[in-house]
């Protein structure tokens, strides 16, 4: 299996799911866009991952390979190949098939609860509600053809599947202590007071205690896309 990873900042990878790229002995490729990078032939991968990161994607001027990142990942998505979008990975998707992203009425920057609202999705691995860690202020409108899955009190759209191949999570289920303490030193600002934003004692708090959990089931979704 040959798994490529776009990330977007040195410190938003891939988290937990590393032990699982060598439990299946997966050959694994990065497009780094932070470095000198390169896309890689659609026809010789079997998933895409598309990961988080703190600009928007519609800042091209700053961040000129937007552009051709949408490009890339709506080709993807003409082919049978696998998608996984993460925070920012899922906004990518959004757009790229067309849908507004915009900013949320709430900043979500801690450990809150996700809830299922489309519970016919059933080979998806998701519980009814379960915790999930959120570093994010904007949000996306539905994509059209997505089904939506999840909402939480602060952000209705938190992750959506298209068609069984296409799957975007606008949380982190990826995180690990090591992940969140990168989080802490390069985007400090972020933590403003606000009704969904915890401080970083409460959220090294709950990592210890749900980071496990949100680890299993980002392993299976994964399990389900390359099924």
């Amino acid at each position: 299996m040959h798994i490529h990873v776009i990330q977007h900042v040195p410190f938003e990878g891939v988290g937990c799911m590393e032990s699982w790229f060598s439990s299946k002995e997966a050959k694994v490729t990065y497009t780094k866009f932070y470095e000198s990078f390169q896309l890689p032939n659609i026809k010789a991968i079997d998933l895409l991952i598309i990961m988080g990161g703190p600009m928007n994607v519609s800042d091209d001027a700053s961040y000129p390979w937007l552009l051709e990142e949408k490009v890339f990942i709506r080709k993807v998505m003409l082919t049978e190949v696998p998608v996984l979008g993460i925070c920012l990975g899922a906004q990518l998707i959004a757009n790229a098939l067309g849908s507004r992203i915009f900013t949320n009425k709430y900043k979500e920057i801690g450990w809150f609860p996700i809830e299922l609202v489309n519970e016919n999705c059933e080979l998806l691995p998701f519980p009814k509600r379960f915790p999930a860690f959120h570093w994010h202020e904007d949000t996306f409108d539905l994509p059209k053809g997505a089904t939506c899955l999840m909402r939480s009190e602060g952000c209705e759209n938190q992750g959506f599947i298209i068609g069984k191949n296409v799957v975007g999570l606008q949380f982190h289920l990826e995180i690990t202590a090591e992940e969140v303490e990168l989080m802490f030193e390069n985007c400090e600002n972020d933590l403003i007071d606000d009704l969904y934003v915890q401080s970083p004692s409460k959220i090294r708090e709950l990592t210890e205690d749900y980071a496990d959990l949100s680890n299993v089931i980002l392993i299976d979704t994964l399990d389900y896309l390359t099924s």
